[in-house]
Order: structure tokens, then sequence, then C-alpha cells
């Protein structure tokens, strides 16, 4: 116990293994919880122990189905109607997050339905990490605390020792991001610009520097169906790069990802459990983030500033 109020953590049904281990770091258990399953579909998520005067702490990435947003807001909802103190969703992947604005006429802003729901389900505050882009921080009404992967990939790459290492974006959505990583590395950077038709499908790529005899690590928050990925790691094995690797936080996979990657020039993915990998590839890593997000919870908990934990 960090403080006055009793400190809890849950975990929805998706994100069990990775809140076990964020339980575990800090000396913890997973509270009891349970859900009851009708034979329509519906489901009822309840808890097993008292939450009475607690600080909850409730475990559930949102990837898709929508089950699994649902489950979160009922769980927020059952915490505050059995008399919760505080409730905090704390959420490593945030669905939805693609859906940042309006691109095209007469869609939604799936990102900032999702903060609604959230608030209306009662949430006081929220962790995240590696949001698909910073601002969907300013959806909430309620306090955002932003992690990065960074502090577990620049560690991870410095460790490789590549002798001549050049950091990538898939995009230039990523630039900020790469430009992060290769200033910090102290590296170049090397630019890819996609034209897309339609959703997950890459219609042209541009290299924007050279890669010719360098270790490309290639950046990014997510990896789907790895199209782009696997599409720009292709031509920089033509153009000569010696090795490439590529680090997204989130593993979403989707689809024949897993098979792009083997087939793929692609030497190694890394990638954090803020999902849980439902098939293993040789190819891929998984680093944990539960440290990172353990002592979030201990600084939250106990209102200590989280700035420490970014690295840059």
């Amino acid at each position: 116990m960090y403080g006055r109020a009793p400190i809890k953590i849950f975990a929805g049904r998706f994100s069990k293994e990775l809140a076990a281990r964020i339980a575990s770091e800090l000396g913890m258990e997973v509270g009891k919880s349970s859900v009851t399953q009708f034979h329509d579909g519906e489901f009822q998520p309840g808890y097993d122990e008292s939450v009475r005067g607690c600080m909850v702490f409730i475990v559930q990435s949102t990837l898709p189905p929508a089950e699994n947003l649902l489950e979160l807001l009922l769980m927020i909802d059952a915490a505050k109607r059995a008399s919760a103190y505080k409730v905090i969703a704390v959420i490593p992947y945030y669905g939805f997050a693609r859906q940042d604005r309006k691109d095209r006429p007469r869609v939604s802003i799936g990102a900032k339905l999702t903060a609604d729901l959230l608030s209306a389900a009662g949430v006081d505050r929220v962790i995240t990490m590696d949001l698909h882009a910073d601002q969907i921080q300013g959806f909430f009404d309620v306090p955002v605390d932003h992690l990065f992967c960074s502090s577990l990939f620049a560690s991870y790459i410095s460790e490789l020792k590549l002798p001549n290492l050049t950091v990538s974006a898939p995009d230039m959505g990523g630039s900020k991001r790469a430009n992060a990583y290769a200033r910090h590395l102290q590296s170049e950077l090397v630019l890819c610009y996609k034209l897309r038709k339609k959703p997950n499908i890459v219609e042209e790529m541009s290299i924007i520097g050279d890669v010719e005899g360098k270790d490309v690590v290639i950046i990014d928050d997510m990896v789907d169906t790895a199209g782009t990925l696997t599409f720009a790691a292709q031509m920089m094995h033509e153009r000569g790069a010696s090795s490439i690797r590529a680090f997204a936080t989130h593993p979403v996979l989707s689809g024949n990802a897993i098979d792009r990657i083997n087939n793929s020039p692609v030497k190694e993915l890394v990638v954090s459990d803020s999902i849980p990998l439902l098939r293993q590839s040789p190819k891929i890593r998984v680093l944990s983030v539960a440290g990172l997000f353990a002592s979030t919870i201990q600084a939250v908990y106990t209102n200590q500033s989280i700035s420490d934990s970014f690295v840059f």
C-alpha cells in the first residue's frame, strides 16, 4: 500500500497476462473479477471482492472487437457503482486511435467518441501508451498519462551496437517519432513517403535518404497488416541496406501480417506486450512494458512525477 486509500488492480479478459505482470512488479495480485455470459452474447462484468473506498486500476487494451472497449466501460461503471474512491483506466493500446480526425466527409472521429464514452462511464484518469496521434490526449476531460515505449526500444537498439545505424519511419506521420530516436541514438535519419488509395493498402512509396550499407531500424507506433512495413523493408533491401529491423509498440498483426513479416527482409520485429500475441514467429521479439506501467501506477497513486520515465 502506497497511500491512505487501498489500491487494487483488476484486468479485463483481453489483458489478463499483462495485468498479472504489472501487479507482480508492484508486489500485488490481480483483484478477483468475473464475467457473466448470457446465451445471446450479452455479458456483465463484476467484482468478486469489495472496492469501496479503493483506488481501482483497470487494465484493458481496447483492440477490436468492440467487446474489449465495452467490457472496460462496464468495469468502470461497476467500480463507480460499488463506491470506488477513484477509477483509473490503464489502456496499453488505445483502440480506434486512427480515427482522430475527419480525413474525408461524413465519417466519425472514433478516438474522440471513445474518450467521451470513457468519461461518461465515470473514469477519473487514463494511463495509455504510444497513442497514434499525440493530440488524442486533448479529447479527454480527465487527466491522461501518455507513456512511451522509447525507454525500452532505445536501450535495446543501443545494445545491438549496429555499426551503421540509420533510423527510419515507414511514413511521414511517424517522422517526428523517428527523428526523436535518431537524435537520441545519434544516427542518420531516412524517411518513407507513402500514398494510400484505401486503408491498409499502399499504392506507392518513396524513400527519402540513402540506405545503402546501412543497418536500418524502422520505428512505428503499431504494426497492423504489416503491408507498409514489409513494403518499405523490401525497397530498402533492394537499395542495398545491410540489415533491416523494425520496432512497433502495438502488435496488432491482423490478417496475414505475420506471414508477410516472415517472408520479408525484416531481420527482427520488436514489439511490446500491450497486445497479446496470438501467434508466435521466430522473427518477433516481445519486450514487456509491465515495469513501466507499474512505476507509473505507483507514481499516480503517490502523487509523484512520471517525467523521469521518459527517455526523450
